[in-house]
């Protein structure tokens, strides 16, 4: 059994199949839309968290609020589940697809083995769309790849309870039913106005334009306080979430600001294309760090780049960011 499901690729995984979900039940919106509806552009430093012994960067808000947020503020009903055994869950998500229901799933990326094996690292956050069985495999529609996949039983098992940091622990997750009609500059006008309250308002100061800011004036002291070669696996880390991981920060940037520029003509607003071409300077400066950083994590007699420097342009990337919202949060109020 293969549902009809049309398969389509994405920048990022859970916009995909947020995107895909939705448009199997008709409602049919770009994966920038869904991701400015969700509120997704962000910025978190969480020294706190640990990662390779390294703290934990991140661009975006956290894996499932796309999801929930995008579906919430469009009036989707949705359903969520976790699993404590292999066995529930794989009788549950036999019952969705004998119903004709598809439904997204949490996997890890390191056992998935379509991927190839270059790609393949320990990620538990990604998100793709089973679309039926067959033969004693499931149709897979990972929105990162170009055509409908398939998995045995045992490797999408391995893939749903993955361990490591974060295990996904079976996690899935389906539409119940969508309304009549979409409100969707209703949609997009509370997507904007909590983007804003998330990037200019969260009191902790690893957040939010505030975390761009706590970063940088961490960053200029780095190869000081932790020594040159601690120092550039921090920063690799840095640029590794900024350039690798999902679409990476500055392609979030670029992201939203085409959400903007779709935005724009949806509201008749065309001071949102104004904030649109900001945004995606914005991104550039995001991309042009990283190759500056770059140079401090490779021996090649490349001169590398003062931690100094690298924390006066975060500085700046922070000032312009700090514009936009409030510019957006004014337009919207």
């Amino acid at each position: 059994m293969l549902l009809d499901f049309s398969h389509k690729m994405a920048a990022h995984c859970e916009n995909g199949t947020t995107r895909n979900l939705l448009n199997f039940y008709g409602i049919k919106l770009s994966e920038p839309l869904i991701f400015g509806i969700a509120s997704g552009c962000f910025y978190s430093y969480m020294p706190f968290i640990r990662v390779n012994d390294l703290p934990v960067f991140s661009f975006r808000n956290l894996p499932g609020i796309i999801f929930k947020r995008s579906t919430s503020k469009l009036g989707v009903s949705v359903e969520r589940m976790k699993f404590s055994s292999p066995a529930k869950s794989k009788e549950k998500l036999d019952e969705l697809i004998e119903k004709g229901i598809p439904a997204g799933l949490l996997v890890g990326v390191f056992y998935l083995t379509y991927f190839p094996p270059e790609y393949r690292f320990h990620f538990n956050a990604h998100n793709l769309v089973v679309i039926g069985k067959e033969n004693g495999r499931y149709y897979v529609s990972d929105p990162v790849m170009e055509n409908i996949e398939t998995l045995t039983d045992k490797e999408l098992q391995r893939v749903r309870f993955a361990q490591g940091a974060f295990p996904p622990k079976g996690k899935m997750y389906w539409i119940r039913a969508v309304p009549e009609k979409i409100d969707i500059e209703t949609a997009i006008c509370r997507g904007i106005k909590k983007n804003c309250d998330d990037m200019l308002r969260i009191p902790v100061p690893i957040f939010g334009v505030k975390g761009i800011r706590y970063t940088a004036n961490r960053l200029k002291s780095w190869d000081a306080r932790y020594g040159e070669h601690k120092a550039s696996l921090r920063l690799g880390q840095f640029i590794r979430a900024l350039e690798e991981i999902g679409t990476g920060g500055a392609g979030f940037r670029f992201m939203y600001a085409a959400f903007l520029q779709e935005a724009a003509l949806i509201l008749n607003k065309p001071v949102l294309k104004d904030l649109s071409v900001e945004m995606t300077g914005i991104g550039d400066n995001w991309r042009n760090f990283a190759a500056l950083g770059a140079k401090n994590l490779r021996d090649r007699g490349v001169p590398a780049t003062p931690y100094t420097e690298l924390s006066e342009l975060l500085l700046k990337i922070a000032g312009r960011e700090e514009k936009v919202f409030a510019e957006l949060d004014r337009i919207i109020k």
